[in-house]
């Protein structure tokens, strides 16, 4: 209608000296088409809505309506919600940012955190000094998973607030990426598509508390790019995992699919390479990658090796076998935790003896291989049966050895195909079921066909 507010352009003036404008330029670049220079993760903060004079004849008398400016295109300085005039603080309102629908907290069909992620940038958001190296540039400052986990916990706790345009008390910015930077002890507030950087890729396997499952969408960062850290696996078919992460409204922890509600396929593990115990190589921190030989380990060594080992135990689900410690002197929980590692690896004999040989140690140092199933889950308790051949289990062949392998399947929560049974008798039921705990293991192709082999038998046993 006549009169209607029109909608513009506004730019302010480039040479104002404040913070806030400093910070705006900056960020215009990072505005930009790639092909034109910009910066990849940006989301076109420089877009501007403001209700023109002719809002005026609305409200009447010549009375004007204030604009309505964009995030950063107002002078004022950026800093953590609560300072003096940064957005949130008394008297100045929070800027709206096109974060996208589904503002709340999502429920189960729309649980993603449905907005880009902020760029780098350092603590508390103030503008960088000209010619300073950048957060990437820090090296990786060491810090332990205890540590990591608490620091996640203590930002769950406080419900920090979702914002990509916030920074909370202690310097980091409140969005997915800031989580995990603030989390990693980073130097800096890193996106999504920097936070690999600082870490080395790490296979499902080998997930531990404090790692980290990233997607990040190099064509369009805005669309699902997002970040979550990883507590621990929440079943024993390691399909469900506790996820500590920073999305609409607040800081959580809740149980999510592996390896993410949305773009599954997409998200990547990666290690930080800060964090003790070493990396992926033995190429971390720690000075006890390399194996120390078989003499600093079994009954009178008192070393530091054993400590060692005794902790990557505990992070590998073996913390119930100690009463004390882990410490330097070598115990029995030592070795039945050890043992139990070995066991849960598949290993027998003289190679499950309790006594850490270079394989038991690399894998442990390096977060290979399977770790130490829970207590009635398996393990020294109990041995798998006997594998009794592939020709058992196809159209048509009755066994004991199905029926037991259908028992298996139901107890391990894969038995939805049974309309009835298990029984002896070899059915499309056994078939589906044995495919879907085979896919949980992330086998695809030829190695999920339904039909078990003895990987697939030793693994629904164990």
């Amino acid at each position: 209608m006549e009169g209607a507010p029109v909608f513009e352009e506004f730019d302010p003036e480039s040479d104002c000296d404040c913070p806030g404008c400093i910070h705006r330029r900056r960020s215009m670049t990072h505005a930009l088409p790639v092909r034109q220079g910009g910066h990849p993760g940006a989301h076109g903060a420089r877009r501007a809505l403001v209700i023109a004079a002719a809002a005026g004849s609305v409200l009447g008398g010549g009375q004007a309506l204030p604009a309505a400016a964009a995030p950063g295109a107002g002078h004022h300085p950026v800093g953590p919600p609560g300072a003096p005039g940064a957005p949130g603080a008394p008297g100045v309102p929070r800027v709206p940012s096109d974060e996208g629908p589904g503002v709340g907290d999502p429920g189960p069909g729309d649980p993603g955190p449905g907005s880009p992620q902020g760029g780098t940038s350092a603590l508390h958001g103030a503008p960088e000094v000209p010619g300073s190296p950048g957060p990437t540039a820090s090296a990786a400052r060491a810090t332990t998973r205890a540590a990591i986990m608490a620091r996640a916990k203590k930002w769950v706790a406080a419900k920090v607030p979702y914002s990509m345009d916030s920074y909370w008390s202690d310097g980091y910015r409140q969005d997915c990426s800031g989580f995990v930077s603030m989390a990693w002890s980073l130097g800096g507030n890193e996106w999504t598509g920097s936070l690999a950087s600082f870490a080395v890729r790490i296979t499902k396997s080998q997930l531990q508390p404090g790692d980290i499952l990233l997607f990040h969408n190099p064509a369009n960062p805005e669309k699902g790019s997002h970040v979550t850290i990883f507590g621990g696996w929440a079943n024993a078919a390691h399909t469900q995992y506790t996820a500590y992460e920073q999305a609409r409204p607040h800081a959580r922890v809740q149980t999510t699919p592996y390896a993410y509600w949305s773009n599954g396929s997409r998200y990547l593990a990666y290690r930080y390479k800060g964090v003790e115990s070493g990396a992926p190589g033995g190429s971390g921190p720690s000075s006890g990658a390399r194996y120390p030989g078989a003499g600093s380990f079994g009954p009178g060594a008192n070393n530091k090796y054993v400590t060692q080992l005794g902790k990557a135990l505990v992070g590998r689900g073996g913390a119930r076998f100690y009463k004390t410690g882990p410490g330097p002197r070598w115990s029995d929980a030592d070795r039945r935790a050890t043992q139990a590692f070995q066991r849960a690896q598949g290993w027998t004999g003289a190679d499950a003896d309790g006594l850490p040989g270079p394989a038991t140690w690399s894998y442990l140092m390096t977060g290979k291989g399977r770790d130490i199933p829970g207590a009635g889950a398996g393990g020294a308790q109990s041995k798998a049966p006997a594998y009794p051949g592939r020709g058992v289990f196809r159209p048509g062949q009755s066994s004991p050895s199905i029926e037991k392998l259908g028992g298996q399947l139901v107890k391990k929560g894969f038995g939805k195909h049974y309309g009835r049974g298990p029984g002896p008798r070899w059915t499309e039921s056994d078939r589906r079921n044995v495919e879907a705990f085979q896919r949980s293991q992330g086998w695809r192709g030829t190695a999920a066909d339904g039909y078990p082999g003895p990987e697939t038998w030793r693994r629904l046993f164990a």
